[in-house]
């Protein structure tokens, strides 16, 4: 059975609900495809260890257009993470105790070193394609760039750990300019963008947001419907398989899988060799996040580890029944299981000697083959070297997501920009550019 649409998304994560929305707003029959048994895509709320906890990406900020305008268009307030009284670092060599504070203080100087150049490189951030100075530097690593700053070895090991928490992943072919397009986003101030990154969450959860836009759409959804194939028929035509034999056919495809579970997809004909290669090649938030309890209510905290650390990263949250509720990150999945108390609880002591850690929660991203990834971090060459070619349509088959966005890469605003700018082409009949 071949069912008929004017476009067909892949994916109901924001990009694909952003794109399913304006597109059955100008009247087109839509068919929103999701793989999963519920929307998303990279944001889960769900509940564990007995409260309804963020998996996956989490934060937003009023400097990140996009989700700002959704969140203001549909009512939705914001619900602040709670101001840590207390921090713990480690400088190298062994662990510290101070306020948070001391520890912006300490990362301040370096991240200025490193940073200053952001809004140099790129005057306008939401426009990344059109630095004409980008290219001199997309080849160059973050990690060398900060091997090569003036800093003291507790200084250095300290920035190593921050930028390792920011992609989620191993900082060898880390891209300096990704480091810079980030803070370009926030006026050149690195503090922030690390506010951006972990202080505001979205009241009611990043779900509260996806149900709002899915009420706004009417668009057929249709879950546990893993798609397989996508075959250009003509110029303003393809066919899409599930693997359950259905086929869809649409005037337009926008597909949204993030970059990792491109693969998983049958292109006929196949994507050209230079988004090929983007696939293969692959990006670096390659790492995990575990939530876990710890015995007693104790003041909120924040601590940073060494970046080699299975976990480097790590916030308390939420207090519940004499519990304390910490989020703890770490660049490399395989290091650490989510599900393994003990290796959580090794690593915590390392900077908070006292913490007992009562039980744990998580997603296997990296492990997840509708995923393959966490929040989207990019190698250095490709910015300048495949961002462009991914963003462009093959023919009829358009793509949208985060890990393409212009602006904010990496976050839902980025993954909601990517919508709109995908929805707009269609609708235009023309090229994506930039939103």
């Amino acid at each position: 059975m071949t069912e008929k649409y004017d476009t067909v998304v892949i994916g109901a994560g924001f990009a694909g609900l952003t794109a399913a929305r304006e597109l059955s707003h100008a009247g087109q029959r839509v068919a929103l495809i999701e793989a999963r048994d519920r929307i998303g895509g990279r944001t889960w709320l769900a509940e564990r260890m007995g409260l309804n906890l963020e998996l996956g990406g989490t934060w937003v900020h009023w400097t990140q257009p996009f989700v700002w305008a959704e969140l203001t268009r549909y009512g939705i307030g914001l619900a602040p993470s709670p101001t840590p009284q207390t921090a713990s670092w480690w400088n190298g060599t062994e662990a510290v105790v101070g306020s948070p504070d001391e520890l912006l203080e300490l990362l301040d100087h370096p991240n200025q070193l490193l940073t200053q150049r952001s809004r140099e490189i790129f005057p306008e951030p939401f426009a990344p394609l059109t630095s004409e100075r980008s290219a001199d530097v997309d080849e160059e690593s973050l990690a060398a760039h900060i091997a090569a700053l003036p800093l003291t070895d507790a200084q250095r090991a300290l920035l190593t750990s921050f930028w390792t928490l920011n992609f989620n992943g191993k900082l060898g072919d880390a891209a300096y300019t990704q480091a810079l397009r980030w803070v370009a986003l926030t006026n050149g101030d690195w503090k922030v963008t690390f506010e951006a990154c972990a202080t505001y969450k979205i009241a009611g959860g990043t779900k509260a947001l996806a149900d709002a836009i899915l009420a706004d759409s009417d668009v057929d959804l249709l879950f546990n419907t893993d798609v397989t194939a996508v075959c250009t028929r003509d110029r303003r035509g393809a066919a899409v398989s599930s693997a359950d034999g259905r086929e869809f056919t649409a005037d337009d495809v926008i597909v949204t899988a993030p970059l990792h579970s491109l693969g998983r997809i049958d292109f006929q004909p196949p994507l050209d060799t230079r988004k090929q290669a983007a696939v293969k090649a692959g990006q670096l938030g390659l790492g995990t996040k575990i939530w876990f309890t710890i015995d007693g209510e104790r003041p909120h905290f924040v601590a940073l580890g060494g970046a080699d650390w299975p976990l480097n990263f790590f916030q308390s949250e939420y207090h519940r029944d004499g519990k304390t509720y910490v989020i703890g990150f770490g660049s490399d999945a395989h290091a650490i299981s989510p599900d393994d108390v003990e290796a959580v609880q090794a690593t915590l002591r390392r900077l908070v000697p006292d913490a007992v850690v009562l039980e744990t929660a998580g997603h296997a991203w990296v492990d997840d083959e509708l995923s393959g990834e966490t929040w989207p971090m990019h190698r250095t060459g490709y910015l300048t070297t495949s961002l462009a070619h991914l963003q462009q349509p093959a023919g009829p088959i358009h793509f949208a997501g985060s890990d393409i966005a212009d602006g904010w890469g990496g976050f839902i605003d980025g993954a909601i920009e990517s919508g709109l700018t995908a929805a707009r082409a269609i609708l235009t009949n023309r090229a994506p550019v930039p939103a």
